[in-house]
């Protein structure tokens, strides 16, 4: 009883009962606190560069002056144009071709005839101009870009700014049919205004009228942070980011970069390394047991059967890819020089990457998604600017480095998928998890192809208008 009644052993207990908890508390508080700051640290460094000409100038006397731009045309470059289209030569192609050859030369001729004499560059510049372009100087290059503002916004509402980045071969007239679906949806029955956006839109340098880079190694993380300084200096602390294509890729190097200025991520294409011995045995057992590696029955309809889909398809489709990773000035001396060779090239990426059935149509079913003055457009951009051997080089800059770069540091910003269902390739939710670690929405969307805001505006524009309710709710 005495030895039951001493005092230290009581205390010792004391302190325990204590001591344990708060040490158990202080060890949980200091994991949380590493895993946070982790995340935090674990970002693309932004760094700096210069692409101009020469030298920096010193800091402070760079031209940071935002200037309105407009686009125009004259009657020597449409001479231009039009006498080289007359020179065309037609090369006859292999009967029963119709797109399994490329861009199928009876359909081309008929192209070349609406060029010459229908097509109206005039009537499409005006088009071009209905929106406000301007140019500003970033790292020694002009970055164009279009800004478009809500015409009437309700009072109270808040406007959310949304940088939209289009790829290759595209360009920012991608936007124009999509761009008034955001910023007036009410007008166009997409909901009771609750999201409106004023739409950003630039080119990606190299591209249409942004100026290429005079340096090597221009590649997709340069362009992040040089989208992230124009924002900043149109006033943006915080905004929301849309891509495909390329633009998947420098959104997703931004939200890599800066975190804490990305509000939301959406995106229409889904860059994802599928390397390793994990994913090849959950490939395997996915055409069996989709539901035992993660994957919906809809993702295994859009995923297999494997061989076709993932590796034939895609080795049909990326040829262009080989030459513009590796010599892309070769090839681009031609098509800089000849109006038509530029527009098979080019056109023929809207036929098969809209719908892979295409190729088995003698036309490429380019008319049933698009008008030719929409797609003469889109080439005379990349005409008219001299712009296809820079827009090229891109895939040099990027792909001489290593990709899975992008793949090791994950995204925490709040991100939004749409999976089209002709895309080149489709990536399940399950494995976009792997770099998008906050997927607040993953939507199969019912129709559409790679060119998504030039196919399907409204589909894509309804899809972004859930995702930024969502996380404005969040």
């Amino acid at each position: 009883q005495s030895i039951l009644c001493l005092p230290r052993p009581f205390d010792y207990s004391q302190k325990n009962a204590v001591l344990v908890p708060v040490a158990a508390l202080g060890v949980g508080g200091m994991l949380l606190y590493w895993l946070r700051s982790g995340r935090k640290i674990k970002t693309i460094d932004m760094g700096d560069g210069w692409w101009g000409a020469g030298e920096r100038p010193p800091k402070g006397k760079e031209d940071t002056s935002i200037r309105p731009f407009k686009i125009e045309t004259s009657d020597k470059e449409i001479e231009d144009l039009h006498q080289r289209l007359d020179r065309f030569r037609f090369t006859p192609h292999v009967e029963g071709a119709a797109f399994h050859y490329g861009f199928n030369s009876s359909y081309l001729r008929k192209v070349v005839d609406y060029w010459r004499n229908q097509f109206d560059w005039r009537k499409q510049v005006e088009v071009l101009n209905k929106y406000p372009h301007f140019h500003t100087t970033i790292e020694g290059i002009d970055i164009h870009f279009i800004h478009v503002k809500p015409s009437y916004v309700p009072h109270g509402q808040a406007v959310q700014p949304l940088l939209m980045v289009h790829g290759w071969p595209g360009s920012f007239y991608e936007f124009y049919k999509i761009i008034p679906l955001l910023t007036e949806p009410a007008k166009h029955g997409l909901n009771e205004g609750d999201v409106v956006f004023e739409v950003i839109c630039p080119s990606i340098p190299g591209y249409a009228f942004s100026e290429a880079s005079h340096q090597k190694e221009f590649d997709s993380i340069a362009t992040a942070r040089i989208f992230h300084k124009l924002m900043n200096r149109l006033g943006f602390k915080e905004y929301y980011l849309q891509g495909g294509d390329w633009g998947s890729r420098i959104t997703t190097n931004m939200a890599q970069m800066l975190p804490q200025s990305v509000k939301g991520l959406h995106l229409n294409l889904v860059f994802i390394t599928t390397q390793g011995l994990g994913k090849m045995i959950r490939t395997m057992l996915g055409a069996y047991v989709p539901w035992l590696v993660g994957f919906s029955r809809e993702d295994a309809r859009r995923y297999y059967p494997f061989m076709q889909k993932n590796v034939y398809d895609v080795l049909r489709e990326s040829g262009y890819l080989h030459i513009q990773a590796t010599k892309p000035d070769t090839a681009g001396c031609g098509l800089n020089d000849s109006p038509v060779g530029l527009a098979a090239y080019i056109m023929e990426k809207f036929s098969t990457w809209t719908d892979k059935s295409f190729l088995n149509k003698d036309d490429g079913g380019l008319e049933s998604k698009y008008s030719l003055d929409e797609l003469l457009t889109n080439v005379m951009i990349y005409w008219v600017t001299s712009s296809i051997v820079s827009s090229m080089r891109y895939y040099k800059e990027n792909f001489s480095k290593d990709p899975r770069i992008h793949n090791r540091v994950s995204v925490y910003v709040p991100t939004g998928i749409a999976a089209f269902p002709q895309e080149i390739v489709h990536v399940p939710r399950v494995w976009a998890k792997d770099v998008y670690k906050n997927i607040v929405t993953y939507t199969y969307m019912p129709r559409g192809g790679h060119f998504a805001a030039f196919e399907e505006p409204k589909l894509l524009a309804q899809d972004i208008m859930q995702f930024v309710r969502k996380v404005e709710q969040l």
